[in-house]
């Protein structure tokens, strides 16, 4: 027996929240070192000393668990700055965004998209614990950047976020070209100016 493994013991039955953090942690580490399929419920238990039987509570399949693990693994390394600035801001997003998948995300997220495909329970977890909430987080800014006059009152926040980020997802999924350090901030002013010639 370990010594974390005693002392966990020791001390009583953890707290739930504590439990599922350490969970999450533990999947999402597998996840970004050896890629989704490392992400099993006996490895996942193994690694966080929590029970395979709480996984299998908490989480319909490994993959469902990856997906959420994934949002937590990348939550604090995209937060979105808001410095009024929204140009700026987009931008550092964005190269944030980038520079997390040339570092090591872009295969995870690639197996995630594609087993979000055929895996309903992926499917619904990767949507509703990462997709979703990424989207929300940048229409707050965008909204916030309107409400300031920096964007038109009939501007479509949805088709900014689709612009921006559903480009970068169809580089890594479809065309599977490498990003260059110029693409957020090409996409960003694309978004916000427009390709119609300037009139005075």
């Amino acid at each position: 027996m370990s010594q974390n493994t005693a002392a966990r013991r020791g001390r009583g039955r953890r707290p739930a929240a504590e439990v599922r953090a350490g969970v999450l942690a533990a999947a999402g580490h597998i996840l970004l070192a050896e890629g989704l399929r490392a992400v099993t419920f006996d490895r996942v238990a193994t690694e966080a000393g929590s029970s395979k039987m709480t996984l299998y509570k908490w989480w319909p399949s490994p993959g469902a668990l990856a997906a959420e693990a994934y949002f937590t693994q990348s939550d604090r390394t995209l937060q979105f700055p808001d410095t009024g600035d929204l140009r700026t801001d987009l931008i550092t997003q964005l190269s944030s965004f980038i520079r997390w998948l040339d570092e090591g995300a872009a295969k995870p997220v690639s197996e995630l998209v594609g087993a979000s495909q055929t895996d309903p329970d992926v499917a619904h977890s990767w949507s509703n614990s990462y997709a979703l909430p990424r989207r929300e987080l940048a229409r707050v800014r965008l909204r916030t950047a309107q409400e300031q006059g920096q964007l038109r009152q009939d501007a479509d926040l949805d088709i900014i976020v689709d612009q921006l980020w559903g480009a970068c997802y169809h580089r890594l999924l479809v065309l599977k070209v490498p990003f260059d350090d110029t693409l957020a901030e090409r996409l960003v002013d694309q978004a916000l100016r427009g390709a119609t010639p300037h009139t005075t």
